[in-house]
C-alpha cells in the first residue's frame, strides 16, 4: 500500500477521539501527530484565554472608532480592519471579554477555518463577531505571541484545526477544540528568533503602505484633488435632460460633489481608454490541464494579487480572460472597495474572473493607472455607476468612460517608483513571514539549531 492513502489505525485511537472518518486518520495527518509527539506539547488553554465574539445582531456605527473584526480580518497574518464594519460602543463594551489588545491573536472558527493573526495597534480599537475566537495570553506564557502565530499559520498549526473542525453545513472549530490544540514548546532564543523575523516582516508591510499612501498623495495633487473640499448643500435639481441621457433618477449620481468632481477630472477630455485599452484574450479549459485562478478575493490590500492553481476540469464557470505582465486588474462588482491590481511577471498567462475587467496601459504605467483606479474619490465614482442591488457591478464601458486628465511625466515617474517600492517591500514581508513559518516546521520535524541555521539563511536572503 505504499504510495496510497491508506492509513491503518489502531481501534484505541478511534475510541480516543469518537471520530470514524477516512479524512481525520490521513497519512498527513498521523505523520503531523508524530513529528509533535517527539516535541514538548502544552496546550494552548493552559497558557492562553480564549473566548469568542458576542452572537447576533450588532448595531452599525459609521461614526464608531471601534472595528468589528471578522474571520476576512485575519487573513494574512496580521489583523486588518480595513474591511470591517465599525460598530457603536455600547457593543464593545457590553462585550469586554472578546474587546481586542494588542498581542492578542485572533483566529477564524467558522467559515474561513484557520485564518490566524496578530492585533496590532493599527487595527484598535476592535471587538469581534461569532465566527473568530480571542486568543489573549495570560501571565508568563511559556510562548510569544509572534511564535505561538507563526505556529498555527504552518502546516502543522493548520493541519490540526482543519483535522478538528466538524459540520455539516459549514465548517467550524469550537473554542473547546481552539483551547485543546498542541502547541510545542522550544526555547526562548528560537521563539525570539521567530518574533524578531515576524516583527521585520510587519515592518516591511508598514513600509509598504507608506509608500503607497505616497503614491495615492502625489497622484490625487497631479489631479487637483489634494485636500479638495467639494460643495454639500442640503438640496439640489437637476436638468430632466440630463436624466433622460445618463437614464438614472438617484439622486447621489447628481450630487453637485460628483458634478464637481467630475469637472475637475474632465478638464482635458480625456478618459481612461485614452490611456488604457481592455484585454479581451478568452480563456479555454479545453487547452490546458491545469491553470492558476485569479478570482476577486485574490486582491491584496496593496495592489498585488495571488492565485490558486486548478484543474481546468474543475474551472470556474467565471474564468474567463488570459492576462499579462503589466495588465491593471480592477473589480467590476463592488467597486467602493478598492480592489485593483497590477498582473506580476511571474502571473503571466493566469485566468482572471469575469469580475474583473483587465486593462493593459498604453499612455501610463500600469502602476499609474492601479493608483488611479484605487483612489477613494475615483471608487466613489465608479461606484455610482454601479447598478444592481444584490451584486452591484459597474460596466467596462463605463471604467473606459472614465475621465481622467494629463498626468505630468515627473508625477507618473514619482507615482510608479512608490508602488515599485511598496512592492518590493511587501514582497519581502510575505519572504520573511515565510521563512518564520518554515523554521517552525524544521524546528519540529528536526530540532532548533537546524531551524536555527535555516532562519539565519533566509531572514538574510529575504532581507537582501
Amino acid at each position: 500500500m505504499e504510495g496510497l492513502e491508506v492509513s491503518i489505525v489502531p481501534s484505541r485511537l478511534l475510541n480516543d477521539e469518537f471520530r470514524f472518518e477516512a479524512q481525520f486518520f490521513r497519512k498527513r495527518f498521523l505523520h503531523d501527530d508524530d513529528a509533535l509527539a517527539r516535541n514538548e506539547l502544552v496546550e494552548l488553554g493552559t497558557f492562553a484565554n480564549v473566548t469568542d465574539g458576542p452572537h447576533g445582531y450588532h448595531e452599525v456605527d459609521e461614526d464608531s472608532p471601534i472595528a468589528m473584526l471578522t474571520a476576512r480580518s485575519a487573513s494574512d497574518w496580521f489583523a486588518d480592519r480595513s474591511a470591517a464594519d465599525t460598530i457603536a460602543e455600547w457593543v464593545d463594551k457590553a462585550n469586554r471579554r472578546s474587546s481586542l489588545e494588542s498581542g492578542d491573536l485572533i483566529l477564524a472558527s467558522r467559515g474561513t477555518v484557520g485564518n490566524c493573526a496578530l492585533v496590532i495597534p493599527e487595527c484598535l480599537p476592535a471587538n469581534i463577531d461569532q465566527d473568530v475566537g480571542r486568543i489573549s495570553f495570560k501571565e508568563g506564557p511559556p510562548v510569544n505571541p509572534e511564535y505561538l502565530n507563526a505556529y498555527l499559520n504552518c502546516t502543522f498549526g493548520q493541519d490540526h484545526i482543519h483535522r478538528q473542525a466538524s459540520g455539516m453545513v459549514q465548517q467550524g472549530i469550537s473554542l473547546a477544540k481552539i483551547r485543546a490544540i498542541p502547541v510545542p514548546i522550544f526555547s526562548a532564543r528560537f521563539q525570539d528568533s521567530i518574533r524578531d523575523c515576524a516583527l521585520e516582516a510587519l515592518a516591511q508591510r508598514r513600509q509598504s503602505a507608506a509608500s503607497t499612501e505616497e503614491a495615492e498623495a502625489t497622484l490625487l495633487a497631479a489631479l487637483g484633488l489634494a485636500g479638495w473640499s467639494p460643495p454639500e448643500p442640503l438640496s439640489y435639481t437637476a436638468r430632466a435632460a440630463d436624466a433622460l441621457t445618463a437614464a438614472r433618477l438617484d439622486a447621489q449620481f447628481y450630487a453637485p460633489r460628483i458634478r464637481a468632481l467630475l469637472d475637475v477630472l474632465g478638464r482635458d477630455s480625456r478618459s481612461v481608454s485614452d490611456i488604457a485599452r481592455p484585454r479581451r484574450d478568452r480563456f479555454s479549459a479545453k487547452k490546458c490541464d491545469t491553470f492558476h485562478y485569479i478570482e476577486i478575493g485574490d486582491v491584496e490590500g496593496g495592489g498585488g494579487v495571488s492565485a490558486n492553481l486548478l484543474d481546468s476540469a474543475d474551472a470556474p464557470s467565471r474564468a474567463t480572460w488570459h492576462v499579462r505582465t503589466g495588465d491593471v486588474l480592477t473589480s467590476t462588482v463592488r467597486p467602493i472597495r478598492r480592489l485593483s491590481a497590477i498582473v506580476a511577471p511571474d502571473q503571466d498567462r493566469y485566468v482572471a474572473s469575469s469580475g474583473f475587467a483587465v486593462l493593459q496601459p498604453t499612455a501610463v504605467s500600469p502602476e499609474v493607472l492601479m493608483t488611479f483606479l484605487r483612489l477613494p474619490v475615483i471608487c466613489e465614482l465608479m461606484d455610482l455607476f454601479a447598478s444592481a442591488s444584490m451584486y452591484p457591478a459597474i460596466s467596462e464601458a463605463d471604467i473606459l468612460g472614465l475621465p481622467v486628465p494629463m498626468i505630468p511625466t515627473d508625477v507618473g515617474d514619482a507615482v510608479t517608483a512608490a508602488v515599485q517600492s511598496a512592492f518590493t517591500a511587501r514582497a519581502r514581508s510575505r519572504a520573511l513571514l515565510s521563512s518564520a513559518k518554515r523554521a517552525v516546521e524544521i524546528a519540529i520535524e528536526d530540532s532548533e539549531e537546524v531551524a536555527l541555521a535555516y532562519l539565519a539563511t533566509a531572514g538574510g536572503e529575504a532581507n537582501g
